[in-house]
């Protein structure tokens, strides 16, 4: 008998340990509850809930397979060699198969695992699945990991062009095993269940990560490369918390796009290029994270960021994350993150750089916040971003290259909608004072609004000179993700 253990890959297609190993023969899944892990690793009580949630219609999709989903305790990722050890004695389990992920602690796990199998006859199988490319299979002719983007990218469209990955065959029904579902808990320990409304935003199951697809693929992703900026529009696909969770894969969205684009990677639709370049950022984070495992570890991609006179400045770091900034599109932001566990991404990059810059707080304090909130929550991806953001990463934004939030916000919420929806006490202004309230001293209504936390020009002066006076700068040679 084969155990399948399911991780951050819930779903019944394109599912690649699933499918070998349904190929094997008679096949059993496993999914372990591991909440002081979860908590350890920041992960968001709605992230954890979301997960919860797809296991019901995942589990009836199994069944319709006679393949039956059991559910074990494993309150720390070090319990889950002995619990998948009793479990594999308990069925008679021949091979345990699992998706790869990606991060120190789960390569510690997952080597545990296997040791702890392999001593006992039970062997254990891993698939790349979450990614594209497995990490260490795209390097530079030196033979090392890409550290700029554009170079990583050029890579994998050639490797693309030569083979396309290709779907993986669901399985087929199995003889009844007459081993029963286990009950799936609605909630665990540690994580207050969030609000009615936020669930509703994230509908779980495979059916609605598939629908968001096609829905994007069939119109959106003609207009993504012009409104994935703005805010106020429904220009992205909603798809990064279904991609977090595995309820979707990499591989059905890279086809679903070229699909569209009538097979091109490189010409044709420009906004199903560019949507595609985004899966292929995600892939560059998660190599990111194997080729320089430091970066797992809280520490700054470039070691001399690490030198950076961060201050401490506790009140100001609260009202960033209470959203009482006193400046419109940060605060829209961030109570946006608060309410539905999302953030635009446009906006992640202006709140990120106005937490490191214009307040020169560690990013380590960002990431952890958003981490702690996130619905999609990735290591990888979040780590990339916040050091992106704060000059301390591969391919990050240059130093002296700091966002203006009133800018920004005139650029991409030139109406003031989405500022306006998230901030109703500012909804009586026109679309000139919204961006700045501080303008009209407390006049029109908005005197219960927080003045600026931060001097705009001041700030971006000190931030400057926090990074001139690092001991080595090479912070200007990186990309540019605007």
């Amino acid at each position: 008998m084969q155990l399948i253990w399911l991780r951050s890959d819930l779903r019944l297609h394109d599912n690649t340990a699933l499918s070998a190993a349904a190929a094997r023969g008679p096949c059993v899944a496993v999914y372990l509850l591991s909440p002081q892990q979860w908590q350890a690793h920041d992960d968001a009580a709605c992230k954890v809930d979301f997960w919860l949630r797809n296991l019901p219609p995942l589990s009836g999709a199994l069944s319709e397979l006679n393949i039956p989903l059991l559910i074990r305790n494993a309150p720390r990722w070090d319990d889950a060699p002995t619990v998948l050890l009793d479990l594999c004695q308990q069925l008679k389990i021949d091979a345990v198969h699992v998706n790869d992920e990606y991060g120190i602690h789960e390569s510690r796990r997952d080597a545990a695992v296997r040791e702890v199998l392999k001593t006992h006859g039970i062997g254990f199988h891993s698939y790349l699945d979450q990614l594209l490319f497995a990490p260490g299979t795209v390097l530079t002719k030196s033979g090392s990991y890409f550290q700029v983007f554009s170079q990583f990218r050029k890579v994998c469209y050639e490797r693309l062009h030569r083979s396309l990955p290709n779907l993986v065959s669901t399985p087929m029904a199995q003889a009844p095993l007459g081993i029963d579902n286990d009950d799936i808990p609605s909630s665990v320990d540690g994580f207050v269940t969030p609000t009615q409304n936020l669930r509703d935003l994230w509908p779980a199951g495979e059916a609605e990560a598939q629908r968001r697809l096609d829905s994007f693929a069939d119109a959106q992703i003609d207009y993504y490369k012009n409104e994935r900026d703005f805010p106020a529009k429904p220009g992205t696909s909603q798809l990064s918390t279904y991609l977090a969770a595995g309820v979707i894969s990499p591989r059905q969205c890279l086809h679903a796009a070229l699909q569209s684009n009538q097979g091109e990677f490189e010409s044709g639709k420009v906004g199903a290029v560019t949507w595609i370049n985004e899966l292929l950022w995600r892939e560059f984070y998660k190599h990111i994270l194997v080729g320089y495992p430091r970066v797992s570890r809280h520490r700054a991609f470039r070691p001399e960021t690490e030198a950076l006179a961060w201050r401490h400045a506790p009140e100001e770091l609260a009202a960033w994350q209470q959203a009482r900034t006193g400046l419109p599109i940060i605060d829209a932001a961030m109570r946006q993150l608060l309410e539905t566990g999302w953030m635009h991404n446009r906006l992640r990059m202006v709140v990120a750089m106005f937490l490191t810059k214009n307040l020169l707080i560690d990013w380590r304090e960002g990431e952890r916040f958003f981490m702690r909130h996130l619905i999609d929550g990735d290591l990888a991806a979040n780590n990339g971003g916040w050091q992106w953001s704060s000059s301390t990463g591969t391919d990050s934004a240059p130093y002296f290259r700091i966002f203006n939030p009133l800018s920004q916000s005139e650029k991409f919420d030139p109406e003031g909608i989405f500022i306006k929806h998230w901030l109703p006490e500012l909804a009586a202004l026109n679309k000139k004072d919204v961006h700045n309230p501080a303008n009209l001293g407390g006049l029109f209504g908005v005197a219960d609004y927080p003045s600026p936390i931060v001097n705009l020009s001041t700030s971006r002066t000190r931030a400057l000179a926090a990074f001139k006076n690092l001991p080595s700068r090479h912070a200007d040679a990186g990309g540019d993700r605007e």
